[in-house]
C-alpha cells in the first residue's frame, strides 16, 4: 500500500474541518477565515485545493454523498429480508447522542434549502446524490416484494421517494424542536407505507 501523499491529507482535513462549521452554521454562515484559521491553513494554500469557496463545497458535498453511499452499501447490503434492511436504514436516522439522531449529521438536511438559492452546481451534486440514494432505497423495495417481505404494488421509486421526503421532513422537525418525536412519527408512518408499498 502507498503511503497517502500530505497533499491528500491536508485536503481531507480542511474537508472535515469544514464539514464540522457547516453542520453548526450553515454554508453561508461559514467564512473563509474562520475555515482557515479552524483548519490551521494558510490562504494561498486553501487555493491549491479549492478554486473558490463554491469549489470547496461541492468537494464537500461530493464526499459527503461518497460516504453516504457507501454507509447506505453497508446497511442495504446486509443479510436479512429487503423489509428488514430497509427499516434498518430509516431506524438509523433515530440513532445518535442527540434529540435529532443522524439529522443533526446530515447535509442534505442542513443544505438543501439553502445551497438551492446558492450554487447551481452544488444544488445538482446534492440533487444527483438524493436521487441515486431513493433509486437504491427503490431496489431494496423491489428485492422486499421478490423475497416476499413486501407487497407488490405501487410503484417502488414513487414509494421510495414519498419515504424519503417524509424523513427529510421529520428530520428537519426534529433540529426545530430538538426532538425525536417527528422521526418516531415517521417510523410508524414508514411501517404503514412499506405495508401498502
Amino acid at each position: 500500500m502507498t503511503p497517502r501523499k500530505k497533499s491528500e491529507i491536508t485536503r481531507e482535513h480542511i474537508l472535515a474541518v469544514g464539514r464540522e462549521l457547516v453542520l453548526r452554521q450553515g454554508f453561508g454562515g461559514m467564512g473563509l477565515k474562520e475555515l482557515l484559521d479552524a483548519s490551521g491553513v494558510p490562504k494561498g494554500s486553501f487555493y491549491y485545493y479549492f478554486a473558490s469557496k463554491e469549489a470547496f463545497g461541492c468537494a464537500l458535498l461530493e464526499d459527503y454523498c461518497a460516504e453516504y453511499g457507501a454507509k447506505l452499501a453497508t446497511l442495504f447490503d446486509a443479510p436479512g429480508s429487503g423489509r428488514q434492511r430497509l427499516m434498518a436504514y430509516w431506524k438509523v436516522w433515530l440513532d445518535g447522542d442527540t434529540a435529532c439522531g443522524m439529522a443533526d449529521r446530515c447535509l442534505v438536511v442542513k443544505l438543501g434549502a439553502e445551497v438551492s438559492d446558492l450554487s447551481e452546481e452544488m444544488r445538482l451534486i446534492l440533487d444527483t446524490g438524493v436521487e441515486r440514494l431513493v433509486r437504491r432505497i427503490a431496489a431494496v423495495i423491489v428485492e422486499g416484494r421478490d423475497d416476499g417481505s413486501l407487497p407488490g404494488s405501487g410503484d417502488p421509486v414513487a414509494t421510495a421517494r414519498a419515504m424519503y421526503a417524509l424523513w427529510l421532513g421529520a428530520a428537519i422537525l426534529a433540529k426545530l424542536s430538538k426532538d425525536q418525536a417527528p422521526l418516531r412519527e415517521a417510523l410508524a408512518t414508514t411501517e404503514t407505507l412499506l405495508a401498502a408499498a
